[in-house]
């Protein structure tokens, strides 16, 4: 059985040792780097795989078409937008994912993004570090407001969103969310507002992502949405960078249309920051997708993706987890 590990330059050389005590010992290991300039070497080592295992780095077409051994591909992450999942399965490979390893995480995240956006933690602690100023005159002209009684609009209400909504009525949080694929009476069972979209936009104080990211709603929050948040709200992101039009999001700020912003991800998963308007703002968080990680986590993702392409290639397709 020849496993393939698909990962990015940066992370060629990272430890794989988890994943293989879940592998049959007799089990030959590769490593396809994934670099633009380089894909026929790319496509060449994942033409040997009996199983594909992934963490981010895409899987096209092009690849698939090259991989006419394999049998799954085995992702670790919950979001499977880098891979062509429809068309793998056309060529009869399965695919999977994970999902629900790190819920805990990334909704503790995400409250701890809206409270450090609320609170104005990037400003202090800028004016603390760089300009010694210990007073709280400027912080008034600003705008800091009670989190209880206000609404927070969550967009994608998983697992994850459903995790939020919880933790933000402790706070005593007024929760709308908005899912077309989640009832009205399981939000209802949980003392939250179904709405449409522009109606969330309108009324929300913050709003939250944390829907995966298809061809569908790619882009979804873009400068016509912007401009239909009429409380100028925090926007949290994270879930999947293409949620959001960033060039637009940075226009929504310059105008105040949004207060500010925290996110996890960005359109690229290997972004120039050298580059990036979203930086040294007083009113922008970014977290470079740590939002799902602690040691326990990580160490399940793994564990999951290397046991479904075991069990997938050895038949036992009834122990594999999250076929898509």
């Amino acid at each position: 059985m020849k496993v393939v590990f698909t990962v990015f330059p940066e992370t060629k050389d990272r430890d794989l040792q988890t994943e293989i005590n879940c592998l049959p010992p007799d089990a030959e290991i590769l490593r396809a780097v994934y670099e633009p300039e380089h894909l026929d070497a790319y496509y060449e080592i994942l033409s040997q795989a009996d199983a594909v295992i992934s963490d981010f780095a895409p899987i096209r077409k092009e690849a698939i078409d090259r991989m006419q051994k394999c049998k799954i591909i085995a992702l670790e992450t919950t979001g499977f937008n880098f891979v062509d999942v429809e068309y793998a399965k056309s060529r009869g490979i399965a695919v999977t994912n994970v999902s629900g390893y790190c819920t805990q995480e990334v909704a503790d995240h995400t409250l701890a993004l809206i409270l450090s956006l609320e609170r104005r933690f990037p400003y202090l602690r800028r004016r603390i570090e760089e300009d010694y100023a210990w007073e709280m005159e400027t912080i008034q002209k600003m705008g800091v407001h009670r989190i209880e009684g206000q609404t927070l609009g969550i967009i994608g209400f998983g697992k994850i969103g459903k995790a939020v909504a919880q933790r933000a009525r402790s706070f005593g949080m007024k929760i709308v969310a908005y899912d077309p694929y989640v009832s009205k009476e399981v939000m209802d069972n949980m003392n939250v507002n179904r709405a449409e979209l522009d109606e969330l936009l309108e009324i929300s104080d913050i709003i939250s992502v944390h829907m995966n990211l298809t061809e569908d709603n790619e882009g979804l929050l873009n400068m016509d949405m912007f401009r239909k948040m009429k409380k100028q709200p925090f926007l949290i992101n994270v879930a999947r960078g293409g949620a959001v039009v960033e060039a637009d999001l940075v226009q929504a700020l310059d105008l105040g249309l949004v207060k500010g912003a925290a996110l996890d991800v960005l359109e690229s998963e290997t972004p120039d920051l050298t580059k990036n308007p979203l930086l040294h703002r007083d009113n922008v968080i970014l977290t470079p997708h740590t939002a799902f990680y602690s040691d326990e986590a990580y160490r399940i993702s793994l564990e999951i993706g290397a046991y479904n392409a075991r069990y997938y290639c050895e038949g036992k397709t009834g122990q594999v987890q999250n076929l898509l």
